[in-house]
């Protein structure tokens, strides 16, 4: 759960809303006192509202409140300022999304300042100006903030409980919609996330108008959408041209690049060539041999006591144009976006895969819920509408549809018929009314989320799994089920039977179970120390509203999602590794989860590479190494045939005619690396001869 808004996913969208929003519109109600509304659209419509209301000269107060899909976020707080504009009291409450309190506190009296909430608890001696950061709320504070990085001269002020922020002024523009007129600007605001957070902002310093990526939009109320859409194309267009920048100075191009000497991991034959020779020429690998002769144009890599490895698969993302950094760093070349919105994900599909900005190779999946209350994303309100979105799906060369929790049941056989008759693939949640087991007998070609295995079981055909039960459910019960029971293996088997792959986000459920107030959460102790600290704080605090005594439970079904993966490649159930959370980091997580549930190492890393290939048909020309195939490969300071965890260790990416050193990519998001920077070199003329 980190502080990222380009976490889409069911576990990004509180952090988007409660990190980077800088909620703020402001019209005149008293004397001395304004407020003003912001409106937050999904595809859907309105999704909710932020409120902010400046008291005076000194004194904020602030309201949220927006739902989507199962989540329901409510926020109340207020800010006090010293002249200096720094705060000096701050308190907010509320309801986190998936249903953990709220509950901060912030004083600073005689150069102390002491913060409780549900994240962390702590207190420093301030000598100098420093602007407290909320852990769980930011719709006050956030104005305050912008306000006071206007004020300094450098454009940057210290945080607390650490970093800094600056801004930096990209754009103005005059806004009329009616009567109402403004002068805004766009801001870049860096030191809150990996990345700049890009927003429109009045001349008061408040915040007009954000496109979040195309998932959920502000805009000041009053303005239209079309306002929202001039002012998005410029703020779009300065992010792209933020990462075109980054590409050019991170990213290096090849004609020949050989790499000595490494150990070569063949996910195909699940062995490992030692100390072995690999040529890559202009995108593809051109020889695997014990030695190759250098030539004068070749670029060399040591790859000595490092271990080679395809580039990593992510089969579960939702992709924004910033996540390409993270995910390269991390060395996956690869990503299937289960979802995002269509214009994005065009846009970003073809920055990747030109390379004209840094990111994986990306492959489509198609997003459809039946209009609800609880419906996400497209929705349809018709089984000949949700025909006619397959149709326009594979018109637009998605390669599956994914299904989501307010589908109606009866809509599934005809909606996978249709699928498979042209060419797509069906998968998703399992619809709420419906038994997973149902959903495979009508079409599903796979299934999204270890928890809907438990579910098929736990919820039936009668809870509402479109609710957070999809989760309590789990969490209060999977880990007393018998993975062994006639039923549960005799529905194992249906998925053998019919080669139904599971796409578990193993590490993204259990961080949602058993993640505890002022705690780390332990899916992420290996990376909580290399994070900038404003990202490592948001991995600390619960999620969900769980007991002392629920949460012993709750962790008993951690482990139980574990064991679950275990039982479905004992089966021989397709597995794929998904994230749908952290991108990059989480990753690596869920595929130590898989070595910790006793799966080889040979075959993980075939499942999160070759396998996944073969899943959306690009088997042919990725996901191993082997001559003739496209360039896309790793190299790990480490050897994770012997321990998945040196996965993290990836000192050489290579994607295409373009390899990256994620030493570099991480130092510029703020990461610190998990390996020394890498050397690249050229023959000595002594070497040719």
């Amino acid at each position: 759960m980190m502080a990222r808004k380009t976490h889409k996913g069911w576990l990004g969208l509180l952090v988007i809303l409660v990190s980077t929003s800088y909620c703020s519109s402001f019209s005149a109600i008293a004397a001395g006192k304004e407020s003003i509304t912001n409106l937050l659209y999904t595809e859907k419509g309105l999704a909710g509202k932020a409120v902010l209301i400046q008291e005076n000269e000194f004194n904020y107060s602030g309201s949220i409140e927006v739902g989507w899909n199962n989540r329901r976020l409510k926020i109340s707080e207020s800010i006090t300022l010293a002249p200096n504009g720094m705060p000096v009291a701050f308190k907010a409450h509320g309801q986190s999304a998936f249903g953990s309190a709220i509950n901060e506190s912030f004083i600073l009296k005689n150069n102390q300042a002491q913060w409780e909430s549900a994240k962390d608890t702590g207190s420093m001696k301030v000598s100098t100006p420093r602007f407290y950061v909320p852990a769980d709320s930011t719709i006050a504070a956030n104005a305050a903030l912008v306000k006071a990085l206007l004020a300094s001269p450098s454009k940057t002020i210290a945080l607390l409980p650490s970093g800094h922020a600056s801004l930096t002024v990209l754009n103005e523009q005059e806004i009329e919609n009616g009567g109402n007129r403004a002068h805004v600007y766009l801001y870049a605001i860096s030191g809150m996330d990996f990345t700049p957070d890009f927003a429109w902002f009045d001349d008061k310093g408040r915040l007009f108008a954000q496109n979040m990526g195309g998932f959920m939009r502000i805009i000041r109320e009053g303005f239209s959408l079309d306002n929202l859409t001039v002012l998005s194309e410029i703020q779009l267009r300065e992010e792209k041209s933020y990462l075109e920048n980054m590409a050019d100075k991170l990213s290096y191009s090849y004609t020949q690049l050989l790499i000595q000497g490494s150990n070569v991991v063949d996910v195909e034959q699940g062995k490992l060539l030692s100390q072995t020779d690999v040529l890559l020429e202009n995108g593809k690998i051109k020889k695997i041999a014990k030695h190759i002769p250098l030539e004068d144009n070749m670029q060399i890599i040591d790859g000595r006591g490092k271990t080679l490895l395809p580039g990593l698969w992510d089969m579960h993302g939702h992709l924004s144009k910033d996540d390409g950094l993270l995910d390269i760093a991390a060395g996956v070349t690869n990503v299937r976006d289960m979802g995002s919105n269509h214009d994005s994900i065009m846009e970003i599909e073809s920055l990747f895969n030109s390379n004209q900005i840094i990111g994986p190779h990306v492959y489509r999946a198609g997003f459809m819920d039946q209009k609800s209350e609880y419906s996400a994303g497209l929705s349809v309100e018709s089984l000949e509408e949700a025909l006619n979105t397959v149709d326009w799906f594979a018109d637009n060369g998605y390669i599956q549809i994914k299904l989501y929790s307010s589908i109606d049941p009866t809509w599934v056989k005809p909606l996978a018929d249709r699928a498979h008759n042209r060419g797509l693939r069906v998968s998703g949640h399992i619809p709420a009314f419906m038994t997973a087991e149902q959903a495979v007998n009508a079409g599903y070609d796979e299934i999204q989320h270890i928890n809907m295995i438990f579910l098929n079981f736990l919820a039936g055909t009668h809870a509402d799994t479109r609710q957070q039960l999809r989760f309590s459910l789990i969490g209060e019960n999977a880990g007393s089920m018998d993975l062994n029971s006639p039923e549960m293996k005799r529905f194992i088997k249906l998925l053998a039977d019919k080669r139904v792959t599971v796409d578990p986000t193993v590490s993204t459920f259990r961080s949602l179970l058993i993640a505890e107030d002022r705690r780390t959460n332990p899916e992420y102790l290996a990376i909580v120390d290399h994070l900038p600290p404003t990202a490592s704080r948001q991995l600390k605090g619960a999620s969900m509203k769980v007991s002392a005594t629920e949460l012993i439970e709750y962790k008993k079904s951690a482990d139980a999602l574990v064991e679950m993966v275990k039982v479905l490649y004992d089966n021989q159930v397709p597995i794929v590794p998904g994230t749908d959370n952290l991108t990059g980091f989480t990753l690596h997580r869920e595929l130590e989860l898989y070595e910790q549930a006793g799966i080889p190492a040979f075959d993980i890393l075939a499942i999160a590479s070759i396998q996944s290939a073969n899943l959306v048909g690009a088997g042919h020309v990725s996901g191993s190494i082997k001559e003739g195939k496209n360039a896309d490969v790793i190299l790990v300071d480490g050897d994770p045939t012997k321990r998945m965890s040196d996965i993290r260790k990836v000192s050489l990416v290579v994607k295409d005619n373009h390899f990256y050193k994620p030493a570099e990519l991480y130092r510029t998001l703020g990461v610190k690396p998990f390996t020394q920077p890498l050397i690249v070199s050229q023959p000595q003329s002594t070497q040719l001869h």
